[in-house]
């Protein structure tokens, strides 16, 4: 088992400090981004997902721009684009998308501003691929309890909502018939997909970080019809696909000395490829 394992993973990927943060804080994100994109495929709101984690880059430059903790910036600007999406009563899917557009587009402009001042007043020219694409093994080791601490919390609060959630999800009608403040349940909702776009961001690039979010909620939901269930195997999917990843971007070091290939496009190839195979040669969801 130990020659099999050396023979994939290269030396030194178990005692390397980066690459245990970039477990610990990628395992954490593949948890929450599962949890909450079974959720997000199942309401229709992966566009809302896409949105908030493109505009959430406006809080990373803005990060970068004061000097302060990425999380809280990128978390920030999430909640803000979300609240203003949730605020407009909106029913129809047409306008609920339409409003989408609007703050999606409203953030990519001033991310665009507040990269350029990053580039301008302090030089930081690698913000914009760090914003973007992620570093995933550039994060510092400090920012551990904190993703952790957001990361329990949402997990949590999935817990004590779940059943109301999912009504609202599956039959929002029904719900507000039954007595369910939809409104409420969606408003905290979107709370907890800002938290995991940004956690998936900070990890992944705000770019890619859709991926991670609906990419293996989509996959175990053509698996199964079982809401639980369903939860389940995005949990497992996105693990295998961000550790997976972390290992060969890992060893891409010794593919190509001194220029490893980045880890967000490993963890995507890896989550397509699981799609793909889902797709194609399971055609037939389980029960």
């Amino acid at each position: 088992m130990n020659s099999l394992i050396n023979f994939l993973i290269e030396p030194g990927f178990f005692t390397s400090a980066p690459v245990h943060t970039a477990l610990i804080i990628g395992g954490g994100t593949a948890v929450v981004s599962g949890v909450v994109g079974v959720f997000t495929v199942i309401r229709g709101q992966s566009f809302a997902g896409h949105a908030l984690a493109d505009v959430s880059s406006a809080g990373g430059a803005l990060s970068f721009l004061l000097g302060i903790n990425p999380l809280i910036g990128l978390l920030g600007m999430a909640l803000i684009a979300s609240f203003s999406m949730e605020l407009v009563d909106i029913r129809r899917a047409r306008e609920r998308d339409l409003m989408t557009g609007i703050v999606l587009g409203a953030g990519l402009g001033l991310a665009a501003l507040l990269l350029y001042f990053d580039v301008t007043s302090h030089s930081t020219t690698g913000a914009a691929i760090t914003v973007m694409f992620g570093s995933m093994f550039a994060i510092p080791s400090s920012m551990i309890p904190l993703a952790l601490w957001l990361g329990g919390g949402a997990l949590v609060v999935i817990g004590i909502i779940y059943r109301p959630l999912l009504l609202s999800s599956l039959d929002k009608e029904l719900a507000e018939v039954l007595g369910i403040n939809t409104r409420l349940v969606s408003l905290i909702y979107l709370s907890l997909l800002s938290l995991a776009v940004t956690l998936s961001a900070m990890t992944v690039g705000a770019v890619l970080s859709t991926a991670l979010l609906i990419g293996p909620a989509a996959i175990a939901l053509r698996l199964t019809h079982r809401p639980y269930t369903a939860v389940l195997l995005a949990v497992i999917i996105g693990l295998a696909a961000t550790w997976g990843g972390i290992a060969l971007a890992y060893d891409s070091f010794y593919w190509t000395p001194g220029h490893g290939w980045p880890v967000s496009f490993f963890i995507v190839a890896l989550i397509f490829i699981a799609y793909l195979a889902a797709t194609h040669l399971i055609p037939i969801r389980k029960q």
